[in-house]
């Protein structure tokens, strides 16, 4: 339960989400082009859905992620 903790549920957080920040701090497209797990939290990328279950609840055309990020 984080809330009896939540000084050092906090600094957990933030030691794992840190390395995240920073590479799409530095670099975003790099970063979600040559990490998978930042790719898969890509919705929308210049105006093209990146996300198959969000095209297919909206019904959009979907665009595969590392394709659109290429572009």
């Amino acid at each position: 339960m984080p809330g009896g903790v939540a000084r050092t549920a906090t600094q957990a957080l933030n030691n794992v989400t840190l390395p995240f920040v920073l590479q799409l701090a530095d670099n975003p497209v790099r970063a979600l082009l040559t990490n998978a797990n930042l790719r898969n939290g890509l919705n929308i990328h210049c105006g093209r859905v990146t996300h198959k279950a969000v095209a297919d609840s909206l019904g959009y055309d979907f665009t595969d992620a590392f394709e659109a990020l290429k572009k």
